[in-house]
């Protein structure tokens, strides 16, 4: 471009509206980065601007890296912002010739960068490419006659210096338009691009397989309809969620485990949806198809107290591969489809700690996504988002998207998502993302084969999204041309991509009947109901592998023997209030842990925060591992815990922190405590998933209020409360919910301790609320000592954390164990046993309320006795403890939550069940409410003083009799 004061000149940079400026100039940046590391990569007049614009000599490989970076970026955003022209870098005859080269730069970028939007993807064929003008000669001024004109092509992987024009556009075209379209020029890291486009354009993204190759890619196509047409003439109308249009996935999953078998890979943990399941489990796992029949059948044996249905059902074996043997593992899901991811996460990362595989170069998680589910649910994100953190990152993971370009029937493609793939979340992350034609299967296997190179090489999410179709309905019940009756029109005359395959390469002279005669071996491998996979490895057992039997089968015990030594206890206590000479804590830590020092030392009774600490510490110091991750669980969302000690000269955590749980011994378990992302979805997903996979250790989660554990209830529901009569699956993970009414509103006060008892069945889990410090020691030790594991939901308190009448005195700790039930203590109460005439029962911090209007009243006539263990019920203890008082008539449930929720409706039965001929049953406690607690200061007062004086009042309302 010119203009009339600067005739002869061109100028490198363009109007406002070129595709120099606005939403592309990340051309201009990529051009910078080729110049910084190698000046000689971009054409002259790039190299005379970069040098000219720093003030800087024309710079050789010596010294260009030392350029800075955001100076030149900076200058051309300005200039962009300006709309107008910029830095004139040719003049009279070579004008011509400098904005040619320049162009040409600009077109191979244009192609980097959204080439992908003009690749073949769709097997359909339903729409027209889009109109791409970035990727027209014509758009940088080339006319037909500059076609054959030559340029400088060294910044390309081509293989060639230099290509005419109509070469390099053929070459881009096939490598970045053809059956597999890339993303990934959004990605910072250069040596990451670097990769990129060398992998891609030095093949033109068209990998070349021998015969044997390409026979064994028809195999696993055979494979995967054979199974398909099989159950849709076998088990008619039966759900399935077939993967019939999709076949090239299974390809893929065998390149996948075969590849990263022989890179080293051990492990890989695959979580999954419906879509394919079945097929998964044959044709990749190795399942027997005669025990999935049985499933069909209804024969299959019956051992679990619930069960799943067969496309929820997980499975684990062990294949051969050119590495060695590979473990294969695929997680059970529910129907919440996308929440299996940070499961997945979680399991994997437990493999790589009890490898002592930091990186994850042994093991490998796989998800499988559905277009809509990818696109559609947060849980994605949030997983996403833990990927690249030290608590919680995987070295990378490989996500595989069935794209039937559907989602599910009823929907509207086009209102199935707000961004232009399925797949654009990823790049919050910047994993690059490989779309490919679902029926080029030899396509499908090579991008399945760069995306593992990817992970393997840089330990980070890579995408391979697989445009397919689906040829049935969202299950065999449904009719999908009901609302997609053109899709499935072109649906009905596709042959299938098999079919497509194998006539292929019979054209290539592989064989005429080379697809019939696998079809018919596959077909009979079904019909004898044998192995599909071969081989699967039937005897073999890693190391590494998880031994579960000691905790299966157990019967329930509330007892254990948590004591510990006093000489241990000082020990210990010693240990971890210890603080080096080099560490500068905060003053106020600095007070808590001379504190502490006292508490281990008998000198005062010991807190919260200090029983906690032991417990973990005498853990650890006992071989179990802990792990303790949540938001702002490192030094407590209340400030109670200072786990982590933050010098304060130092900012840099990993020098300016210190841990003294990792210093309780020199061959101690190791002890982790995280702050984590803010979430409870994916992290509690996470910690789920990784107790899933260590029964060894103490895994906990803990919310910063109680109240938000509701944004993670998916987890709750389908795993923690279900998993183990569903699946079988044995859990022992504990989660720690602050939980307390101290006026702070409708967020900051309720677990919904309800909900969980709603889901307490089957002795599924633990729902616990300590009250003092001695008994949040004994139930954390509880947990990993005994022969058993099952979730532990504990509700902790706030109020409780600092109260001295939480504390325990230090011979708590020393002998005895978690009380189920904490009997009346008060000595007159006790001592005339035979006149209480109430018996008030509660749990949580309202016993302190409690005791104290007691004494306001002097009331030596009321028993109060805490339920420590609200499931399962403590039917013996308590009944015990009711019998302590035979002439008592009254007996009240009193409680902080409204009478809608808390404990109220679920322990009444219980309570009932214990009670005396002729006693009576009320309740004290606020009315009901749609709010979990009110958000007035004084209301909350108000309510608390009434619901206290309710429990001494004469009983009214709801009274259950004996």
């Amino acid at each position: 471009m010119s203009d009339s004061s600067n005739a002869g000149n061109v100028y490198v940079a363009y109007q406002g509206n070129s595709y120099l400026f606005g939403g592309n100039a990340p051309y201009v940046e990529e051009m910078y980065e080729n110049y910084l590391a190698n000046p000689t990569s971009v054409p002259d007049n790039w190299r005379e601007y970069f040098d000219a614009l720093q003030n800087v000599p024309a710079v050789d490989g010596s010294n260009a890296k030392d350029v800075p970076h955001l100076p030149v970026i900076n200058a051309f955003a300005e200039r962009a912002k300006q709309g107008g022209t910029t830095v004139v870098v040719a003049s009279g005859a070579d004008s011509e010739l400098a904005r040619k080269r320049t162009a040409v730069q600009q077109l191979i970028a244009a192609y980097r960068n959204v080439g992908a939007r003009w690749a073949d993807l769709d097997p359909l064929k339903r729409a027209e490419r889009p109109n791409i003008p970035e990727l027209e000669p014509s758009f940088y001024g080339f006319t037909d006659a500059d076609h054959e004109m030559v340029f400088n092509t060294s910044n390309t992987f081509f293989g060639r210096e230099s290509m005419s024009l109509r070469e390099l556009l053929n070459a881009l075209r096939e490598t970045y338009c053809g059956s597999i379209g890339a993303e990934y020029n959004y990605i910072t890291d250069q040596n990451q691009k670097r990769w990129w486009q060398e992998k891609l354009e030095a093949t033109r993204t068209r990998p070349s397989y021998n015969a044997e190759k390409k026979k064994h890619i028809l195999e696993r196509l055979t494979a995967a309809e054979g199974l398909e047409r099989f159950l849709h003439t076998k088990y008619v109308g039966q759900k399935r969620f077939s993967l019939e249009g999709g076949e090239s996935f299974i390809a893929a999953m065998d390149e996948l485990i075969q590849q990263a078998g022989q890179a080293g890979i051990q492990e890989i943990v695959i979580g999954m949806a419906h879509r394919g399941r079945l097929n998964v489990l044959v044709n990749t796992l190795g399942k027997m198809p005669k025990d999935l029949f049985a499933e069909f059948d209804h024969t299959a044996p019956e051992d679990l107290p619930a069960g799943d249905v067969k496309y929820h059902q997980g499975f684990s074996s062990d294949v051969a591969t050119p590495g060695g043997p590979v473990h294969l593992s695929l997680a059970f899901n529910p129907s919440h489809l996308e929440i299996v991811n940070p499961v997945v996460e979680g399991s994997v990362r437990a493999r790589m700690d009890r490898r002592g595989d930091p990186e994850g170069k042994q093991v490998l998680p796989v998800l499988v996504h559905g277009d809509a589910a990818f696109a559609g649910q947060g849980v994605v994100m949030e997983t996403l988002a833990l990927a690249e953190t030290r608590g919680y990152s995987t070295g990378g993971t490989v996500h595989l998207v069935i794209n039937n370009q559907i989602g599910f029937t009823t929907s509207d493609p086009r209102d199935s998502r707000s961004t232009l793939y399925c797949s654009d979340v990823v790049k919050m992350i910047e994993s690059p993302v490989l779309h490919v034609n679902g029926d080029d299967p030899e396509a499908v296997v090579f991008a399945t084969q760069l995306a593992l190179e990817f992970r393997l090489a840089f330990q980070k999410d890579v995408v391979v999204d697989i445009v397919c179709f689906r040829k049935l309905g969202h299950n065999e019940q449904d009719t999908p041309s009901l609302t997609q009756p053109l899709m499935y029109k072109k649906i009905a005359a596709h042959p299938g991509t098999r079919k497509l395959y194998a006539d292929k390469l019979a054209a290539q002279g592989l064989g005429e009947t080379l697809g019939d005669d696998m079809v018919k071996t596959y077909r009979a491998a079904l019909d004898e109901g044998r192995h599909t996979v071969d081989p699967v490895l039937t005897n073999f057992k890693s190391k590494f592998a998880v031994d579960w039997s000691p905790y299966l089968g157990k019967k329930w015990s509330d007892s254990a023997d948590t004591a510990i030594p006093l000489t241990e206890w000082k020990r210990l206590a010693e240990r971890i209030t210890t603080i080096p000479d080099s560490v500068a804590p905060h003053q106020l830590v600095k007070k808590v842990y001379a504190d502490r020092a006292a508490m281990g030392r008998g000198e005062i009774p010991v807190d919260w925060g200090m029983g906690e600490h032991m417990a973990f510490a005498s853990l650890v110091a006992s071989g179990f591992p802990v792990r303790l991750s949540g938001e702002d669980c490192g030094r407590g969302t209340f400030t109670h815990r200072h786990a982590v000690i933050h010098d304060q000269n130092r900012e840099k955590y990993d020098e300016g922190t210190y841990i003294p749980l990792q210093n309780v011994a020199d061959n101690q378990a190791p002890f982790v405590v995280i702050d984590s992302i803010l979430s409870e979805e994916a992290v509690l997903g996470f910690e789920y998933g990784y107790a899933s996979n260590d029964p060894n250790t103490l895994v906990i989660w803990e919310a910063q209020f109680g109240d938000f554990v509701n944004g993670a209830q998916v987890v709750i529901d389908q795993f923690i409360a279900s998993g183990e009569v569903k699946w079988g699956r044995v859990n022992g993970l504990t989660m720690m919910l602050p939980h307390g009414y101290e006026g702070q509103g409708p967020e900051h006060s309720s677990a919904r301790l309800e909900r969980f008892m709603q889901l307490a069945a089957d002795t599924n889990m633990q729902v616990v609320q300590p009250t003092t410090a001695s008994q949040i020691f004994h139930v954390l030790r509880r947990q990993m000592i005994r022969p058993l594991r099952k979730p532990l939901v504990l509700f902790t308190p706030k109020s409780l954390l600092r109260n001295k009448d939480a504390t325990s005195p230090l011979s708590e700790f020393t002998k005895g164990g978690f009380q189920t039930v904490i009997p009346e203590n008060n000595a007159d109460v006790v001592k005339k046993a035979d006149k209480v005439k109430r018996v008030i029962a509660c749990s949580g911090k309202v016993y302190y309320d409690l005791v104290k209007k007691r004494e306001e009243k002097g009331q030596d006539d009321v028993a109060i006795i805490r339920v420590e263990q609200l499931y399962p019920f403590p039917h013996k203890a308590f009944g015990a403890e009711l019998k302590r008082f035979p002439n008592a008539t009254d007996i009240v449930w009193c409680q902080d939550e409204p009478q809608n929720q808390g404990a109220w409706f679920f322990v009444q039965h219980y309570i009932h069940e214990n009670m005396l001929d002729g006693q009576k049953l009320g309740y004290a406690g606020r009315a009901a409410s749609a709010s979990p607690a009110v958000g007035y200061a004084h209301l909350h007062q108000e309510q608390q003083k009434q619901l206290i004086e309710a429990a001494f009042a004469k009983l009214k309302g709801f009274i259950l009799t004996k």
